[in-house]
């Protein structure tokens, strides 16, 4: 029989039950929230294998760039021409007296020594005028781009008088001059060129004695040119073709007082680099012109004669180290492991958004979703970047957006109309899906408006967020009925 006392305490806890039940729905969606975020931190995982996926790609694509390079030429790097005299001196014997500690005097014999000195001759002026044409190579999927240059080198040296200084007390010995010329891969040279220098021929030859070695960088070749007289004061107009190929890369070292440097080529998509770039340049459909004028003023010519080895490297005032050449790469237009990369950046904000997306629709119809369907929803977002990369190797980048990109929205979309028994619903989760794939493919292209075009979709998404669920009374959320009273 119930007491008294017993029936009063009975609303008491009836009361207490209420309060912690309604404690627990409204704790309901937080809890939501956080097992939704810990899944996504977990979809981190497949997005990141995806992008480790990217990076053994890339270094296949490298792998096969070097591959074609050391079966062809690699980068080329054009030193010169630079003449440059090499000349000896002897200094003679000398004895002189010196007295010691003790009072004593004695003689001391100052053997002879011979002196190498070098000296060089910049071009007056330096014309190099040609055209590139470029050659894809294959390797399987895989591509990398030779470039074919065909022009011509015309110029003239002006020896002064003063050109080889003897020491005071020295001796002349002797003197012998030449012409000294660098490519940075001799293997590019498709021909041994007719070098005419004052109305005569001469061949570049391999150098056979290390007179000249410390002159030019890179592979040198050598005209001699025979003695040179001290006082000698000689001009001398050259011209030879240049036919050289090599892969993906031209530089050229402006060695001259004022050199010209004219190109052109059938390339579409060149990217001029180096420390000087062109003074006029024209990109069109069908290729590129550009011109450089340098003069001596702003080159460093030894930095310059320097170009062709690990001693070209020199450093600005910053510290930053640079080469003083001018140079083209002729780039992929579209380098789709770049692009793909740059999307999977992207993939957490997919997966934030969506989930985003379907938290808030699920608190405001009240009807809950499995966290087993957000992973479904978060793997097929993820496995989008997959198949990007797989399909873009072999179809065009933008059409393989485009079949990735409906496999999976059409997947999402099928599923979700289950999900929401309602297809309404599924098609409009499916056409927001489209919408942020569209807006992620505009991202990709406009690569300079990335930053800003990603910080006004989250934006927009939260504005959508905060709006959507601006009359939502957070405190008095119950989802079904699980928080009613019995």
């Amino acid at each position: 029989m119930e007491t008294h006392s017993e029936h009063r305490q009975a609303p008491a806890s009836r009361q207490v039950e209420k309060t912690f039940r309604n404690l627990g729905a409204r704790a309901r969606p937080i809890g939501k929230a956080v097992g939704v975020a810990f899944l996504i931190l977990c979809l981190m995982i497949p997005l990141s294998f995806i992008e480790g996926q990217i990076d053994t790609r890339k270094s296949y694509q490298s792998q096969v760039l070097r591959t074609i390079a050391s079966n062809a030429a690699s980068s080329q790097k054009v030193i010169g021409p630079i003449l440059a005299v090499a000349y000896w001196t002897k200094t003679p014997e000398r004895r002189y007296r010196e007295e010691l500690e003790s009072g004593k005097w004695r003689t001391i014999t100052q053997p002879a020594k011979t002196h190498k000195h070098v000296a060089y001759v910049p071009a007056r002026k330096l014309t190099i005028k040609g055209d590139t044409h470029i050659e894809p190579r294959n390797i399987g999927i895989y591509q990398a781009r030779l470039f074919h240059l065909d022009a011509k080198v015309e110029g003239a040296f002006e020896a002064p008088a003063d050109l080889i200084k003897i020491p005071d007390g020295d001796n002349f010995i002797e003197a012998k001059a030449a012409i000294l010329f660098s490519v940075s891969d001799l293997r590019g040279l498709s021909a041994d060129p007719d070098v005419t220098i004052e109305q005569k021929t001469f061949h570049f030859r391999p150098p056979n004695d290390a007179d000249f070695a410390d002159v030019i960088g890179g592979n040198r070749l050598e005209i001699g040119l025979g003695a040179w007289k001290p006082g000698e004061t000689r001009a001398m107009a050259f011209s030879f073709p240049l036919k050289l190929f090599g892969t993906e890369t031209l530089s050229i070292a402006p060695t001259a007082e004022n050199n010209l440097i004219d190109l052109t080529s059938d390339w579409r998509h060149p990217s001029f680099q180096g420390r000087f770039l062109p003074r006029n340049r024209e990109i069109s459909e069908t290729g590129f012109t550009a011109q450089w004028e340098i003069s001596q003023l702003a080159r460093n010519l030894e930095a310059a004669l320097n170009g062709g080895d690990e001693r070209g490297y020199f450093f600005d005032e910053r510290g930053s180290p640079y080469e003083e050449v001018l140079r083209i790469d002729f780039i992929d237009p579209v380098n789709v492991y770049l692009q793909a990369e740059r999307a999977v950046k992207y993939g957490s904000l997919f997966i934030v958004l969506t989930f985003a997306a379907f938290f808030i629709g699920e608190v405001l119809r009240r009807r809950p979703m499995h966290i087993m369907q957000y992973m479904m929803v978060g793997l097929s977002l993820a496995i989008f970047f997959l198949l990007l990369i797989a399909l873009s190797e072999h179809l065009p980048f933008a059409l393989a957006y485009l079949s990735g990109a409906i496999a999976c929205i059409g997947l999402i979309t099928v599923y979700l109309a289950s999900v929401f028994n309602s297809r309404r619903m599924a098609l409009g989760f499916g056409g927001a899906l489209s919408v942020l794939y569209g807006m992620l493919f505009g991202i990709l292209q406009m690569e300079d408006m990335a930053l800003l075009m990603g910080s006004l979709l989250l934006f927009a998404a939260l504005a959508a967020a905060m709006l959507s669920t601006r009359h939502l009374d957070w405190y008095q959320l119950k989802q079904g009925d699980a928080a009613t009273e019995p």
